[in-house]
Order: C-alpha cells, then structure tokens, then sequence
C-alpha cells in the first residue's frame, strides 16, 4: 500500500469532536464543538508557570474558543465536516472552505475563490486568578493572524478576559487565513497562499505513510489510525523536551513518561531508527547523578517525587535496554549502544543500591507509580513491596545489558550480566514461589500479598524458569476464571475480590501487559497460544474507531476514563500487527505451492 491508500483509509476517520486535529510537533489542538458549527483550539502545554498543579491543563479553557466561518453578513455559517490526516473540509453553502497547518504553530485557513467572507474567533491570551492578597495577571501566548486576501473589515473587541477578532475578506484566488500561536514576541508570521501550505502539509503525511511496512489487509484501517496517532502525538523540542517525542496523549498526557517513550519506540523503529533512538534519549538527557531515571518530562520540569498517595521518589519500569536492544535488532548502530550503557548500567545500580531495604538482593517499590501500575490493589497495604514483576523487568534489563556488552565488544561484562540475571531469577523463585499456588507472590513484610495479577505470573518473561513452575503459570493464563478469555488479560484476575473491570490497574486490559506476555509465551516454547493472545489483543482493539488506553476486560469497551488518542496502545498495535503478518506470509507462501503443486 501506498501513502495515499493508508491517507484514504483515514478519510472521515477522525472525528474532531472528541480527537484533535493537530500536526506532527504541533501543540494546536483544534477541536469542533459537538452539535455546533463552531472549532475552537487548545494548548497541548501544562504552562505550569500560570499554576503550579502539573494537572490544571486538563481543566484549563480552550486558548481560541468560538471560532465560526462567517458570510459578507457577519452571519456564522452551517457546515458539514469531513477529515483527513492533513485537510479539513466544511461544505457550506459558499462553497468549501479549508483548514490545514502551515507548519506547526501556524493553522491556515482556505477560503472558496471570488466571494465576500470571514471568519471570528475569541482568543484568551492572558491568564488571571485571584490570590490570597490580590490577583495576578500573566501571558499565556501570543497570536498572529493575516490573510492574503483584501481585508475589508478587521475589528478587534475587548471581551471578558481576551478579544473577539471579526474579520471580512475578499477572498479572490487561493486565499488563507492564518493563525499563528507563538511564544516569541519577535515572531513573524509568513503570508503563504492555502494551496502552498495544503501541499506541504500533504507531502509530510504523504512522506510519513510511504515509510510504513505492509500488512494483512484485515489489520489496515487501524493500522493507519494508529500510524496517524504515532505522528500526530509527537511534540517539538521545548523546554526541557530536548528532541521531538511522543506525548502519550496530547489532551490527557501532556509531557513524555519513561516506560511509554519506551514502548513508543517498538513502532518508531519500523519507519524512523532515529527518531525510536530519539524516544530513549530524551528521557537519559534527564538521569539522576544517583542513576535514577524520572518518571516524566514536561516542558517546565521533571517528575522525579511525587507527593500522593505517598510522598516518595518516582521512576518506571526499566525497560529502555531491552526496547533498545529490539531496535538495534531491526536497525544496528553500535555508537547509540555505546552511547546509553553506561547510563543505564547507573540506572540499574540505581535500582539494586536504593530500593533492597533488606540487603536480600530482591528490588522493591518505594512509591506505587514506579511501578506504572498506580492503583493496582497490590499497593492497597502500603510500601514498600518487594514484587516479582519489578525483578523480572530487571532480569531482562540485564540480559539485554549483557547481549549489549558482547556487541560492544566486552565478553567479561557480559558474562558478569548473565550470571547477574540467573542468581536474581533464582531469588525470585526462592521467595516469591508458591508451589500450591502456582503463582510468584508479592511480600509486604515478610508476608505474601494474596492478589492474583498478571504480575504474579511475570517471571514467565525471564524464558528461564523450570518446566514445574513454567506449565502452572500457563495453567493461570489460560484459566478463563482468572485471565483468559475473548478479552484477555485482565490486570486483576477475574476471580479475585479485588477485581473491578473498569477502574484502571484493578481489572481493565492493557495492551502493554499482553505485549510482555506475548513475548514470554514465544520464550517458553508455547508460540500458539502467543499467537492466539496477539490476535485477541488486535481484535480488541479493532472493535473501536479510536484508540485507547485501556479496555474493559468483559465487553472490550473502554471504560469512561480511558485515554483515547493513546499512544502505547497505538505502538503496540503496530508491532503485533507486524508480527502477526510476517508470521502469515510462509504459511500464505505454503499455501500457494501446496495449491501449485496439486494443479501440476
């Protein structure tokens, strides 16, 4: 397939009520107003500097609300809406008129050739808000309009905290209207006709799915949504975002988090080495001096302490060598290897020097969310917890530490990681295996906590373990009382009491979690069963238009506040849509000699 057929599969596809129409780094969010003929754009910013709390954006209004298309009248016009990935169409009884991005900070509008029209719009550029003694008063970000048509009228009205812009243009041939929304006070806004910016921003998406390896047509159309979300969630370097990454969401998660840069680049890797290199850098540009790596980066600081639900030191799970590792599988570069080993052999020190509070060599949680699974009911008796999924995360850090170390040439460091990971597998089974149970228990002093989660079963992912403990932890997985079933896997295991389907790490599916348990099954020899819970993962995800965070485990519905737009799930999608397809073609090419070779 070519870039036009993917860009035609997305046709109509993204419905700008619910998901931005935005640009590769861009932080312009134009949304339409449901049932209304009205856009208006948000910031994809935390602009903590107008409120300290990292969480107000979500809640912050729209930067340009009430932005209508209007006739010689003034009168705002009726529209019907229809998208593609770089051009918004409104068929109004004018005639169409357009809406595409210049370049990133900068929205172009287009306008039907030889007629008398306008368009108004309200901008807030400044923010205010009450405080204990007064008030305060602060820029948010400043805007530029012009248009290359004849101005006829331009009227600029003072409204409760911003201005209302009313513009009527001549529009002759090719007009634009265009938008740009900039930090710099000495930023110049650049007069290029519609059609210019139409083409160019054609020709990037146009040169982003050309990149995009082939697969199984029943795969396809999420397939182009979810490489429209891998670019479309991008941001440009700002602040202490040092290169274009990934935001998970550009509405909900603002900002780049460790474990998801991480799985973001399993998809980078198909169509851009250097931007999935670029993924692991941007969070190594911010480690520690103690090795540790922090939670996430935003424009305006690093999380790397968070204050709830208890106050602590705040990481993710260190996964960056093995995503690393798969990278240079798919695209070798011995100087990016050479480049993050030792930052990450610091972060693995980090791990085993600060967080054994026992000295038994088996690493601990501190805080909850280093463990990425925030509300997971194996955190409900408190920290720290020493659990079987932080070891296995670091036994194959370890592993893909050594496989790294013979490609740079150090057979001893190599060798000292595989020992490394062996004794810590074999640790893992000393304390946490329950041989009635069949499962590998987290212990809060001393005692098992007794949840079943797939994280019980994780160790599965070392490829390291016994036939007597691998087969009943596949006797878990398949269990469809516990995690198996038509939608699999549960985060909590069905029978267990703690299990709620739709609250977060407590029930609900993650694509991740089945990502790594597709990868452990494949270790232990069981290819079939990986095979049928990859397929039920992309099925599941193919049931919905958008693209989401997480996923009810008993109807396969997102529940209500799963992020949509969701950029892991996107990555993984694509990668188990590669996998399963690869795996078809021999099996399509058997077929095809089979049906040969009768016909002979």
């Amino acid at each position: 397939m070519t870039g036009d057929d993917y860009l035609e599969l997305l046709k109509n596809h993204i419905d700008i009520t619910r998901v931005p129409f935005s640009d590769r780094g861009s932080r312009l969010l134009v949304f339409r107003y449901p049932q209304l003929n009205g856009l208006y754009v948000k910031l994809a910013e935390r602009l903590t500097q107008l409120d300290s709390d990292i969480e107000a954006y979500l809640h912050r209004p729209p930067f340009i609300q009430g932005m209508y298309l209007t006739d010689a009248d003034g009168i705002e016009l009726d529209f019907e809406c229809e998208t593609s990935p770089y051009l918004v169409t409104f068929h109004t009884r004018l005639g169409d008129f357009f809406l595409t991005f210049q370049d990133e900070r900068t929205l172009s509008f287009g306008f039907p050739a030889e007629i008398c029209a306008g368009i108004r719009f309200r901008v807030f550029p400044q923010y205010w808000r009450s405080i204990p003694q007064g008030g305060k008063f602060m820029s948010v970000r400043n805007v530029t309009y012009s248009t290359t048509g004849v101005l006829l009228h331009n009227q600029i009205t003072p409204v409760e905290g911003g201005y209302e812009v009313d513009l009527l243009i001549d529009t002759g041939q090719d007009c634009a209207v265009n938008i740009s929304i900039h930090s710099s006070l000495e930023s110049k806004l650049t007069d290029k006709p519609f059609s210019m910016s139409q083409q160019a921003s054609s020709q990037r998406w146009h040169n982003w799915f050309d990149r995009v390896p082939p697969v199984n047509a029943a795969f396809r159309r999420t397939y182009a949504y979810a490489w429209w979300i891998m670019a479309n969630n991008l941001i440009s370097p700002q602040g202490l975002v040092t290169l274009e990454a990934m935001a998970p969401s550009k509405l909900n998660y603002v900002g780049l988090w460790l474990w998801d840069n991480a799985l973001h680049a399993l998809a980078y890797r198909h169509v851009d080495a250097e931007l999935a290199r670029n993924q692991i850098r941007s969070m190594l540009a911010h480690q520690l001096p103690n090795g540790m790596l922090p939670d996430a980066v935003f424009d305006d600081g690093v999380v790397a302490q968070i204050d709830h639900p208890i106050t602590g030191d705040v990481t993710k799970p260190p996964i960056l060598a093995w995503s690393a590792l798969k990278l240079h599988e798919s695209d070798p570069n011995l100087n990016f290897l050479q480049e993050i080993y030792v930052p990450l052999v610091r972060l693995n020190a980090w791990w085993f020097s600060m967080n054994d509070d026992d000295n038994d060599g088996l690493v601990q949680y501190n805080h909850p969310y280093s463990s990425g699974l925030d509300d997971s009911p194996l955190w409900d008796e408190g920290m720290p917890v020493e659990s079987p999924d932080i070891n296995t995360y670091l036994h194959n850090q370890m592993i893909s530490l050594g496989k790294i170390a013979d490609l740079l040439n150090m057979p001893t460091e190599a060798a000292m990681w595989r020992r490394r990971a062996a004794a810590l597998a074999q640790r893992m089974i000393q304390h946490f295996w329950d041989a009635e149970a069949g499962l590998f228990w987290a212990i809060k002093d001393e005692k098992p906590i007794r949840v079943v989660t797939p994280f019980n079963l994780l160790p599965l992912w070392t490829g390291s373990l016994p036939h007597e403990i691998t087969q009943p932890l596949i006797n878990h997985i398949l269990n469809p009382d516990e995690f198996w079933g038509k939608y699999a896997l549960p985060t909590v295991a069905r029978n267990d009491p703690h299990y709620d389907p739709d609250t977060m790490w407590r029930g609900p599916v993650w694509a991740n979690v089945n990502y790594f348990f597709v990868e452990a099954l494949q270790k232990v020899g069981k290819a079939e069963i990986a095979s049928e819970l990859r397929q039920r993962t992309l099925d599941m995800i193919m049931a919905h238009e958008d693209i989401y965070e997480y996923y009810n485990p008993e109807t396969g519905v997102p529940p209500p506040r799963a992020a949509n737009v969701f950029g892991w799930t996107s990555a993984i999608f694509i990668d188990l849509a590669i996998q399963a397809s690869q795996e078809s073609e021999p099996e399509k090419k058997a077929e095809t000699e089979g049906l040969h070779d009768r016909t002979a």
